[in-house]
């Protein structure tokens, strides 16, 4: 017996999946030409908010009212997220006079947004409407409309919800980002301010200061660059954290070398009587690749990952030798590489 299959080749299948993004890509590309002063409008409300940006919505556009809010607020905007159902069985004690509201509906008819609406405008906080329905209840009671336009769904029935979404998620990332670069502007938001709010995550971590990661006072492996090299290496044996360079340093205290266990290996192997007690800045490496104390872990990460080194000195803005930046000493604080 001869049996048939009903998949459909694999060509075509792969066919259809681009096809997907396309949908979704050329929601994106239409999206960009509404972005106006609508969208200028809203960001400047939510810089200026006192209080919170509360995002709702319901099914899938409130998955992504859930991720807006937490871009908002690990970018500086105070946000949380109100779910559309819960929000009329007591949830809507979350929202305070000073707060602004962002419900996002495709339709903007759904029953659980209307009714918030309806007692939103009875608490008199304003709302901020994300939709594709311009003349829906959602659009007619908002203070401000980011209006998505005509989209169709990338989904074969038309049904799932798709390339609405993708259009919303990526104008709550434009809407958070442009409200950061605000921020940044006025002086309100930082590197670190990004990574007191990411203290778990390794780009969090990236973005710790140099200056609480490096090896400092009795644990910086320092010489003066006069010495030689057995008198250099004798400081260092009772240091409790070995580290694999030793940095060398005029009569000011400015950087001038480095000296590696590779570059000690390379002395020995060539078989010099005297190696040990030639002056060290005969055979250091000098100008090397360096930070500075008012940089991040990131920078230090770069040039580690750029020129495949170690160690790292750590300057101040004159030159001046403060610490040192180990590639281990990272590892051990999960900053990956």
């Amino acid at each position: 017996m001869i049996r048939r299959t009903t998949k459909r080749p694999i060509a075509s299948d792969l066919a259809y999946a681009r096809h997907v993004l396309e949908v979704e890509a050329d929601a994106l590309r239409r999206l960009q030409g509404r972005i106006g002063d609508d969208f200028l409008k809203v960001a400047r409300l939510f810089y200026r908010c006192r209080g919170n940006v509360v995002t709702s919505g319901i099914g899938k556009a409130g998955i992504i009212a859930q991720k807006i809010s937490a871009t908002l607020a690990s970018t500086g905007t105070p946000s949380q997220f109100l779910h559309a159902a819960e929000a009329v069985h007591g949830d809507l004690g979350r929202v305070r006079p000073n707060d602004i509201v962002l419900i996002l509906s495709y339709g903007g008819e759904t029953s659980e947004v209307t009714r918030l609406v309806g007692q939103l405008e009875k608490m008199k906080v304003p709302i901020v409407a994300m939709t594709g329905a311009e003349d829906s209840t959602l659009a007619r009671k908002a203070k401000v409309l980011l209006g998505l336009g005509r989209i169709d769904e990338a989904c074969p029935m038309g049904l799932a919800p798709s390339a609405t979404t993708t259009a919303m998620l990526a104008l709550g990332d434009a809407l958070a980002l442009t409200i950061l670069k605000m921020r940044q502007r006025d002086g309100r938001f930082s590197r670190e301010s990004f990574a007191l709010y990411h203290p778990g995550g390794s780009l969090g971590r990236q973005l710790v200061m140099i200056e609480a990661v490096m090896r400092r006072g009795s644990a910086l492996p320092v010489a003066r660059d006069h010495l030689t090299i057995r008198k250099a290496l004798a400081r260092f044996r009772a240091m409790r954290r070995r580290s694999g360079a030793i940095c060398l340093v005029d009569a000011r205290g400015k950087l001038t070398g480095i000296f590696t266990d590779a570059d000690l290996r390379r002395l020995l192997e060539a078989g010099r009587s005297d190696a040990l007690d030639r002056p060290v800045s005969e055979v250091m490496t000098r100008n090397p690749k360096f930070v500075r104390v008012e940089g991040t872990a990131a920078d230090a990460i770069e040039i580690i990952n750029r020129y495949f080194i170690e160690e790292i000195p750590v300057v101040d803005r004159r030159g001046r030798l403060v610490g040192l930046i180990d590639v281990q000493d990272l590892f051990a604080g999960g900053m990956g590489l």
